[in-house]
């Protein structure tokens, strides 16, 4: 190996995936330069923009209106790939009470969107300029100092040593961490694109049961499942037959449409994941790096591309003021603003998905009947409904 060169930047984003792409290309909009570390390689002979998450990829996500609303200010809206959701339906299995969201309620093209992980890290990517990221770059030491982080890396086989004046870890759901307090459910996730007839017709079903909640997502002319289960009935389901895996799926979500053709399943396991503090020193943590939500109502994600936004938002706006001649304090205290203001949609979204999961995965008699009774108010009261509604769509940012 050589020596090690010494490089400097201002901000280094670590993780150069959706939230730290849309991060890095929000600060390129405003003239603030950034460089993305990246673990995985870029495939060989190919653009950033192509391939840039691999094909096999499981994961849809589910992206509100106001996600879209965010990414169309970069560029990097898949329009093409993305299915829209014009209604939710919400309900529980064996119990009564329903509840449906109308996009026409909000004068809205759609609720939220749809769109494979690939797909969007694809549109992401073509965005970026031929040196925005140093791909298959293993990180070896991170040395926080007084003004700035060094980060030690190895890179083609070299030793490579960057200082930053901002470390941003976006690299994904953190490790075993002191900082970051993790609650399990004790569920596990089952996804796969399946066939439904009659076709979804843009609509979107939020299905609670005892064992979880089961979400249909409108995918092309598919829907993308997520099948919450404890852990044992997720493992009899990763093994059942297709047939089988119908008949599972068709007990748990009932006779309104049935299902074909199931692809390739995939599962993860689901805990609730909260970093707190958000900041030490020069170095912060946003989306999964700094939490990581249950996925009933699609909010993890969304929150992510608010948390990157934000940040930019932030430090733009201090170095258009300042004439980009911060000092060490500048970056600081706007490290800090950063914190305080992302901690009501952080702390809403986190207790506004953990509240769900808990009170609707259970068969309790009595809960049943308080959650039929909340489904039904949410449907005969217009202002209860468009409350959740709209924090579901933009987030903290519909308040008040």
């Amino acid at each position: 190996m050589t020596e090690a060169s010494v490089d400097q930047v201002d901000i280094l984003i670590v993780g150069a995936g959706p939230v730290g792409m849309t991060l890095h290309l929000a600060l390129a909009a405003g003239s603030r330069k950034s460089l993305l570390l990246d673990r995985r390689p870029h495939p060989a002979g190919s653009s950033l923009g192509a391939q840039h998450a691999p094909p096999s990829d499981p994961r849809a996500l589910a992206l509100s209106h106001g996600a879209r609303q965010l990414l169309e200010q970069i560029n990097s809206w898949p329009n093409r790939a993305a299915t829209p959701i014009e209604t939710i339906h919400v309900s529980q299995k064996d119990g009564f009470g329903r509840t449906l969201i109308d996009r026409s309620d909000y004068a809205l093209p759609a609720l939220g969107y749809v769109v494979r992980y690939s797909d969007l890290a694809n549109a992401l990517a073509a965005n970026l300029t031929s040196n925005a990221v140093l791909a298959e770059a293993e990180i070896l030491e991170i040395t926080p100092g007084d003004d700035r982080v060094t980060v030690t890396l190895r890179h083609a086989g070299q030793l490579r040593t960057i200082s930053t004046r901002l470390l941003v870890h976006a690299e994904g759901t953190p490790g075993d961490d002191p900082a970051v307090k993790v609650s399990d459910y004790v569920q596990h996730a089952v996804i796969c694109e399946i066939t439904p007839t009659p076709g979804h017709n843009r609509r979107a079903w939020e299905r609670f049961t005892p064992d979880g909640p089961l979400a249909l997502l409108p995918l092309g002319n598919e829907y993308s499942i997520v099948f919450t289960l404890p852990p044992d009935k997720a493992d009899a389901v990763m093994n059942m037959n297709d047939a089988d895996f119908i008949a599972a799926l068709q007990q748990q979500f009932g006779q309104r449409m049935t299902f074909s053709q199931p692809g390739r399943r995939s599962r993860f396991p689901l805990a609730l994941r909260l970093r707190d503090p958000l900041v030490k020193g020069n170095e912060i943590w946003i989306g999964n790096a700094a939490q990581t939500l249950h996925p009933v109502s699609g909010q993890g994600f969304n929150l992510g591309i608010r948390d990157a936004w934000q940040l930019a938002e932030i430090l733009l706006k201090n170095g258009v003021d300042r004439e980009k001649t911060e000092s060490a304090a500048d970056w600081r205290q706007s490290l800090h603003d950063y914190a305080a203001q992302r901690q009501l949609d952080r702390q809403g979204s986190a207790f506004f998905t953990d509240r769900i999961v808990r009170t609707f995965s259970n068969d309790s008699a009595p809960l049943k009947l308080v959650r039929g009774l909340g489904l039904l108010a949410l449907d005969v009261f217009p202002p209860a409904r468009h409350f959740v509604a709209k924090r579901m769509i933009w987030g903290a940012r519909a308040w008040p």
